[in-house]
């Protein structure tokens, strides 16, 4: 959890759920899993487990505390639609994002089809951006799965992509090197 940011498209992370298990290949070389050992090394205590799925209930309501409004990314350092992350804990999480309207918070997941199965169940207030990892063609279905849900501000995160064409008015292409 870090009032700053080395990440160019936000300002802070917020991590209530730390380490995660690998679901596609995009998982390979992950970041936040060489991170979250260095910060284990460290003596972390958010880290004691490694990247064991870990929930930190004592970070849910950081974002409450940061009054400068921000643009925060959820779980840099794991995925809020994994799996083992309880349904009630993440309510917990949308409850703190729905009492900080001064934030934008920014999740993204690999977990597209977790995301659809619960979206209907969640807050989703004006702050919250949700978004998709996409690594390789065969995972543009998550995509689809993004669509279905209720968010206002819905993005894409593009791995290993060295290519993007973008629609943005009308029929006007946009085609930017990565």
């Amino acid at each position: 959890m870090a009032a700053g940011s080395g990440i160019e498209w936000t300002q802070s992370t917020w991590n209530p759920v730390t380490g995660c298990t690998k679901i596609s290949p995009g998982c390979a070389h992950c970041y936040a899993e060489r991170m979250a050992l260095r910060l284990q090394t460290m003596g972390q205590s958010n880290y004691t487990n490694g990247f064991k799925l870990t929930l930190q209930p004592q970070a849910v309501d950081l974002p409450l505390r940061w009054k400068k409004p921000q643009r925060i990314f959820v779980n840099s350092m794991s995925d809020l639609f994994h799996k083992d992350v309880p349904l009630p804990f993440i309510g917990q999480v949308f409850d703190v994002m729905g009492r900080a309207p001064w934030h934008q918070f920014q999740i993204l997941t690999k977990r597209a089809e977790r995301l659809s199965e619960i979206a209907p169940q969640l807050p989703w207030r004006q702050n919250i951006w949700m978004g998709v990892s996409i690594e390789r063609q065969d995972y543009t279905f998550r995509i689809d799965r993004l669509r279905r849900t209720p968010a206002h501000i819905k993005f894409l995160g593009l791995r290993a992509i060295e290519w993007v064409k973008i629609h943005i008015f009308g029929n006007i292409p946009h085609t930017y090197r990565m």
